[in-house]
């Protein structure tokens, strides 16, 4: 099976009728296999592509059928610690352990855009991800992490009629608005058909089918600002429907395993939370859940802080460890912002995006909660900790001075797909990060431009490469039109 199933660089992007695949996504290993899973979404009239991994056939399970389709996933492993290939109906793809040295990861996340995303030419939309696939050829890469919005799905509120009419309402109306069988299976075949549109784009199905992913989801792979809204509007009979087809979805396409089951990298086996953990000799990538269980007062309910807490116990002492935090966990104060829009006409469009923040006064509690267990992996002495962050449409960087010495850092890599945003808003925020924040005692957050970057954000679209070698840890960000930064120790 080809790995490229999407449509002609210019033409609109559409549903591919052939399949889609594979997708690989990173399970862990143990020092002797890395655990692997592909995902190979086909017609449900055709048998699963044979797959084989170092020459072993590999048995397909059905995740799910929907829609005309079946997606299959395989299970296998490959050694670690080198270069392994597995075959999908006679194509063979090569794949680099995350053991062998050095190591090379990548960093992505906003991968689309609010409205009117599939109307873009792939030669612009996808501009930046292809410089990552060119990147993959030169110096392949052992993991590919998707750090939020990796799918855009606001056009969901156009898939029917009722949900046009449910989305134009105030949002404490919206729940005289009732949910239909028919509204629910269009929400699903939104989503559905969303995921296999972005995963069949040509640039993103290359690096995919030979670098595993771990994803984690953000807003906009439910709706813009999803949780961060009145409960009328979150649990309003259609609000329901549509969290429950993007959860459903976000099961198989993003966490690869059947939607009515817990992946073993999930760690609240009560589903209400879907924060997971991956883990590697001497590394630990841990991805807590922030839509699932977000309100207007909260970011993670208690099986989310159950979750991070468990993940935070079971990592090996010395391990360095990456949290994936799709909101960044460091920056500018948002309070005075917050005021304005608060007090000023035609600003409080504003307050959910502001409310969407570890930031926001309303989760200030909770932001301290966070950092401390942030902090305490380096404080303790355990090992280092990095957080890898997007979600602001910028490239930046944070610094947490510690309590024992040392620098917490992190970077903030955003957005592979979207617009670069008009320049009053990185303006708007270099200004709040020049006074800095120090929410918890003793403890500065500084927000720093990246390294000989002219301002503190950079309004490009991007990636980050973080890399292991000899003399450590090293982070890159590559910048649309100014190219590769020097590399920044961390």
């Amino acid at each position: 099976m080809a790995t490229s199933r999407g449509e002609a660089a210019g033409a609109p992007q559409t549903l591919s009728p052939a399949g889609t695949g594979p997708i690989l996504f990173a399970l862990g290993g143990d020092g002797q296999d890395d655990r692997l899973r592909a995902l190979v979404v086909c017609p449900d009239d055709a048998p699963p592509p044979a797959l084989a991994a170092e020459n072993r056939p590999v048995e397909a399970v059905s995740l799910l059928t929907a829609f005309g389709r079946t997606v299959h996933a395989y299970n296998f492993t490959l050694p670690s610690g080198t270069v392994g290939t597995y075959t999908v109906d006679g194509d063979t793809f090569r794949v680099t352990s995350p053991a062998t040295a050095p190591m090379r990861i990548a960093y992505v996340s906003c991968n689309g855009q609010e409205a009117h995303d599939l109307d873009r030419p792939l030669t612009e939309r996808d501009a930046v991800w292809q410089l990552l696939a060119d990147e993959q050829h030169r110096d392949p890469f052992t993991l590919l992490l998707q750090g939020g919005d990796q799918l855009y799905a606001d056009d969901v509120l156009h898939c029917h009629p009722e949900v046009e009419r449910w989305a134009a309402l105030a949002k404490t109306e919206r729940g005289i608005v009732p949910l239909t069988e028919e509204i629910g299976e269009a929400l699903r075949r939104f989503y559905f058909e969303r995921y296999l549109i972005t995963y069949s784009r040509p640039a993103f199905a290359s690096l995919a089918a030979h670098v595993p992913s771990i994803m984690m989801w953000d807003d906009h792979d439910i709706i813009d600002g999803w949780g961060s809204h009145p409960p009328e509007m979150l649990d309003s009979p259609i609000g329901r429907a549509i969290f429950a087809a993007a959860r459903e979805m976000f099961l198989v396409f993003q966490l690869a395993t059947r939607p009515d089951t817990m992946p073993a990298i999930v760690s609240d086996k009560t589903g209400s939370n879907l924060g997971i953990v991956v883990r590697y000799p001497g590394l630990s990538i841990i991805a807590p859940d922030l839509r699932s269980e977000r309100r207007l007062e909260r970011v993670m309910g208690e099986n989310g802080w159950a979750m991070l807490d468990a993940a935070f116990d079971a990592t090996p002492h010395g391990d360095r460890i990456f949290v994936m935090s799709s909101v960044p966990a460091l920056g500018p104060r948002l309070s005075w912002a917050e005021f304005i829009a608060d007090a000023l006409p035609r600003t409080n469009e504003y307050e959910d995006d502001l409310r969407d923040q570890w930031q926001s006064r309303t989760h200030r509690v909770e932001w301290r909660r966070f950092l401390a267990k942030l902090a305490s992996w380096p404080e303790s002495g355990h090992g280092a900790l990095t957080v890898l962050s997007g979600e602001i449409h910028l490239a930046t960087r944070g610094e947490m001075r510690l309590k024992a010495g040392g620098i917490l850092h992190q970077l903030v890599a955003s957005g592979i797909a979207h617009p670069a945003p008009n320049k009053a808003y990185p303006v708007v925020l270099g200004l709040l990060a020049r006074f800095g924040e120090s929410p918890l005692k003793g403890r500065k957050i500084r927000i720093r431009a990246l390294p000989d970057y002219p301002t503190t954000y950079a309004s490009e679209r991007n990636y980050l490469v973080v890399a292991r070698n000899d003399r450590g840890w090293t982070a890159e960000w590559e910048l649309e039109m100014r190219g590769r930064t020097p590399p920044l120790a961390i």
